[in-house]
């Protein structure tokens, strides 16, 4: 039968790895199949507008799912193919262009022409599978992506329990992080923020007792199963519970009266787009925001995995949704061993508002300095840097990076767009597990300004949607970092590759988006 091989579906082994061996044939599995969406023409002319600033004719997500879901006819010949394979479909949804197929490791080897082997490296062991995935010849141009064959943890959670206390350390509540920043008034009333996690929990007794503690009534929190993820608190605050919670508590103490739905997935490739592409589109919490604050080097995603991501990010501002990614904890190197420069994925998506990490000194609501988050290797730093996938979007066309002394104009996509406070020695005053403690980290900052944005929409009384264009033609709506380094890159004037435009001027910025939204 002639087939073909799908592009951008080359996978390599985690570095270091080692097979022990094929997979046991009988282990069964789920499989998310991403196909093609309808009108691609329509709606890659809605996203040119959108990157190029235009004000947006934003679409209900039944408008949307109607005019750029999925065709039936597609939907139809993968359940064809699975049917011919002896996989059974077990999800089907037309808005978000998704299959979820279960069967047998012998079967979907089969079925997609891979191999499949159990491998062990120092971090655990997982299934994997390397090469590219073969597809019958009457599924090309219809299948996109097809994810969750390997389940290798495909993101880290970008957040920093502070180490030995130091005399110099200070710590913040949420609340007087957002006063520093001149946050606009409001509870983000009427809005919903959606929070991303690939595992971990929170346990609502913490929720209470924080919330007590500021003063403000506890938020209304939902969890959002995808792909079979729970709310399953761990007890380990160095673990996943400790991002969930980060997210939790600084969406509710700036945002308290906003619904505060948590997507809970697997810490897949494939249990991290469903994730996203369930917020997104869901049409019972209907988040105008959504906050990540995981993610990893763009050297250790697919490209099919990535396009996916970016065209979910796409949808996501066609409908008017603000989408605000931790751009990591490493600096410039993201934590990849063996030199180079990298920057974090999915932050770096052109579609995503970029949140880079300060280290701030405020007091009684006024800052006393600012400058580049950097505690050396064993600390953490802002991550940021240049993509090396996406291209060099409008809105950052004429801009440069000062790299180890020397100014050279941005050819990719730069990373961050924005930033915040992120150092642990700065660090945000948190309760995980029944204890009180202080957290740093970019994870802060994406739930930082999630929780703005859901003031800003309250005010405005329209969603803020796709900022970026509208950021990098408002510099003035931020705080210009001007000071240290992230590793390889240093603060400059204007944009750079460790704090983006800068830190929130917050009332400036809420002047900035309400004139906007109320022009439209």
């Amino acid at each position: 039968m002639p087939s073909f091989t799908l592009k951008g579906s080359e996978r390599t082994a985690v570095q270091g790895a080692q097979s022990l061996g094929p997979a046991e044939p009988g282990e069964r599995l789920e499989v998310t199949v991403l196909v093609r969406r309808r009108a691609r023409q329509e709606f890659a002319a809605r996203v040119a507008a959108l990157a190029a600033g235009r004000p947006p004719v934003v679409l209900s997500r039944d408008e949307f799912a109607k005019r750029h879901g999925a065709e039936p006819a597609d939907l139809a010949a993968v359940r064809a193919f699975a049917a011919a394979k002896g996989i059974a479909v077990v999800q089907e949804d037309e808005a978000r262009r998704t299959l979820v197929l279960s069967g047998t490791v012998g079967e979907f080897s089969a079925a997609f022409e891979v191999e499949l082997h159990q491998m062990t490296h120092d971090g655990g062991s997982y299934r994997g599978r390397t090469g590219a995935i073969t597809l019958p010849s009457e599924l090309h141009g219809i299948v996109e992506a097809v994810l969750g064959l390997d389940s290798r943890p495909q993101a880290r959670a970008h957040f920093r329990l502070r180490p030995a206390a130091s005399a110099a350390a200070v710590s913040y509540t949420p609340l007087e992080v957002a006063a520093a920043y001149g946050f606009p008034s409001g509870t983000g009333q009427g809005e919903c923020v959606g929070i991303i996690e690939l595992g971990g929990g929170y346990r609502p007794s913490d929720l209470t007792k924080y919330f007590e503690g500021l003063g403000i009534a506890k938020p209304s929190v939902v969890a959002v199963s995808v792909d079979h993820g729970k709310n399953s608190p761990t007890g380990d605050a160095n673990g996943p519970d400790g991002e969930v919670m980060l997210d939790v508590e600084v969406v509710g103490a700036i945002a308290p009266k906003a619904n505060i739905a948590v997507y809970f997935a697997p810490n897949t490739d494939a249990g991290f787009l469903d994730a996203i592409t369930t917020a997104v589109h869901d049409t019972h919490n209907k988040p105008s925001v959504i906050s990540i604050s995981w993610g990893g080097s763009e050297s250790t995603w697919t490209a099919q995995a990535m396009t996916a991501m970016d065209e979910a990010f796409q949808a996501a501002a066609a409908m008017g949704i603000t989408v605000c990614v931790a751009s990591g904890d490493n600096g410039s190197s993201d934590g990849v061993t063996g030199g180079g420069d990298h920057v974090d994925f999915p932050a770096s998506s052109p579609f995503a508002l970029g949140c880079g990490g300060t280290s701030l000194r405020a007091s009684g609501g006024s800052i006393s300095s600012e400058v580049v988050w950097n505690d050396g290797t064993s600390g953490g730093a802002s991550g940021g840097g240049v993509s090396g996938y996406f291209a060099l979007p409008g809105w950052q066309a004429d801009l440069a990076t000062n790299h180890k002394g020397k100014s050279a104009a941005l050819s990719m996509r730069g990373v961050p767009d924005v930033a915040g406070d992120a150092d642990p020695e700065t660090g945000y005053d948190v309760r995980i597990d029944g204890s009180n403690t202080v957290i740093g980290g970019t994870s802060a900052v994406a739930p930082l300004w999630a929780g703005l944005i859901a003031r800003i929409n309250q005010l405005s009384g329209k969603p803020a949607g796709y900022l970026n264009p509208r950021l990098y033609q408002n510099p003035a709506a931020l705080r210009d970092i001007i000071g240290g380094n992230n590793g390889d890159f240093d603060a400059a004037r204007g944009w750079d590759a460790c704090t983006g435009l800068g830190s929130p001027n917050g009332a400036a910025l809420a002047s900035v988006v309400v004139a906007l939204r109320r022009a439209q």
